[in-house]
């Protein structure tokens, strides 16, 4: 299925019937009264979480979406029906805007979570309701109100745990891949991952945690250079960032500036983003190379006090160090210390 995550849309709630004008006229009942009846509320605009669906693509090929309306009022004091609701499903981490102010309207996460974001206009009252002693046939009725309407921006934003992120080729893909049962395209090209993957990784004590694969970024990933840029929201929303590093292009490719970099485009991007406990991951040490580049840089990160942990995402080397790592940061477990730096 196609990962459609920013979609507009256009909704209008129902429009209220109208109300009736009517006389009973009966044999032998001269001059029987009013009997018009009101019409019917229009139907509401609702918004439902939906654990069914992971993607807003089914709504962008229906860009505009209608409530019922309420049904007119008829003689003989009947009432017309309320029109009929229009549920929206929407997948959990759905963000909805208003389109003109930028206003949050509603930030929707758990499933059958449910939100009116538009009443459906009311119904007109019928002649009926106006008779008085003065005035004991009315010839007049209410018309129904318009129903609201709306145009809506919804942005869905990942729940997930735990973020995956780097530089395109560092082998986030791989790692999840490892680690759960998720099984993105994997390439040695960058961009492979154009759409964001989620794993769920079974830990000890029936314990599990999602995961998300970030795809790769770039500098000036935060003005929209890259792929990145239509993805870091996705990580907003997650509770620790995994920054995964690749050692394996040193002298060419220096590590140390892509850490730095991609740390800068998170600050930019959002500062709360930045904020995020982060663990930082060293792939691919199952190459000779590696190891000795992960002599080089241990320094630069012993300096700050950044633990740094060392896998292979091919062999599985240090993933049970690393995932104890990301207990530890979720759940408070205790942290495994082998595997890491310093």
């Amino acid at each position: 299925m196609q990962f459609i995550d920013e979609v507009k849309i256009h909704a209008q709630a129902g429009h209220g019937g109208a109300g009736c004008v009517s006389f009973r006229r009966e044999k032998f009942i001269p001059r029987g009264g009013p009997d018009g009846g009101d019409g019917g509320k229009g139907g509401d605009v609702v918004f439902e979480v939906s654990g069914n669906i992971s993607t807003l693509l089914d709504l962008r090929h229906r860009p505009h979406q209608k409530a019922g309306r309420g049904s007119h009022g008829m003689g003989k004091d009947r009432h017309g029906a309320k029109g009929k609701d229009l549920t929206i499903p929407v997948p959990p981490g759905t963000v909805i805007k208003d389109v003109e102010t930028g206003e949050i309207l509603a930030d929707l996460t758990d499933p059958g979570q449910r939100v009116v974001l538009l009443r459906g206009g009311r119904g007109g009252q019928g002649n009926a309701r106006f008779a008085t002693s003065t005035n004991k046939a009315p010839k007049f009725a209410q018309p129904g109100e318009p129903g609201e309407e709306r145009t809506f921006r919804l942005e869905l934003k990942l729940l997930a745990d735990v973020g995956l992120f780097g530089f395109p080729s560092v082998g986030k893909s791989s790692f999840i891949t490892k680690i759960s049962a998720a099984r993105p395209k994997i390439a040695e090209y960058h961009f492979t991952t154009l759409t964001p993957n989620l794993g769920v990784v079974a830990y000890k004590n029936f314990r599990s945690f999602v995961v998300a694969d970030i795809p790769g970024l770039i500098e000036g990933a935060h003005q929209g250079a890259g792929l990145g840029h239509r993805f870091l929201k996705h990580v907003e929303r997650t509770r620790l960032l995994l920054h995964i590093l690749d050692l394996s292009f040193m002298p060419d490719r220096d590590p140390i500036r892509d850490y730095e970099s991609l740390n800068r485009e998170l600050l930019l991007f959002d500062e709360e983003l930045a904020k995020k406990p982060q663990i930082v991951v060293v792939n691919k040490v199952d190459l000779p190379h590696v190891q000795e580049n992960l002599v080089a840089v241990e320094p630069y990160f012993a300096e700050r006090n950044i633990k740094v942990f060392a896998i292979s995402a091919v062999t599985g080397e240090g993933v049970p160090a690393l995932l104890d790592e990301i207990a530890a940061k979720l759940w408070g477990e205790p942290s495994a210390t082998a595997d890491c730096l310093p």
